[in-house]
């Protein structure tokens, strides 16, 4: 439940993001994805902080984890509510744009 809690604050962080989720009827599940993908990256911030640091105190490293993992997630909703280049297009950029991607690099 924890991780839900921090999810969704995250995301209410970002009042645009948190509108264009809730009016599309998608806060929940992109908060439950969030959730389960916080909770992954702070295990996985866990293990890494504990096998460079061994013999620390394991609530301290739970606790660093949390805020690396945190910050990531925190950073990654930041630059989603950036506007991008494709944002600012023209329509015929657009359309032109959609007719000839780019190949992926």
């Amino acid at each position: 439940m924890q991780y839900k809690m921090i999810a969704l604050a995250l995301i209410q962080e970002n009042p645009e993001i948190y509108e264009r989720l809730r009016r599309g009827k998608t806060l929940l599940r992109t908060m439950d994805a969030h959730a389960i993908e916080l909770k992954a990256s702070h295990e996985d911030w866990k293990n890494r902080l504990d096998q460079e640091r061994p013999g620390r105190d394991p609530r301290q490293i739970a606790s660093e984890a949390m805020e690396l993992a945190t910050q990531a997630l925190r950073d990654r909703l930041s630059s989603a509510s950036q506007p991008t280049e494709a944002d600012h297009l023209s329509l015929d950029a657009a359309m032109n744009f959609l007719r000839n991607p780019s190949p992926p690099e």
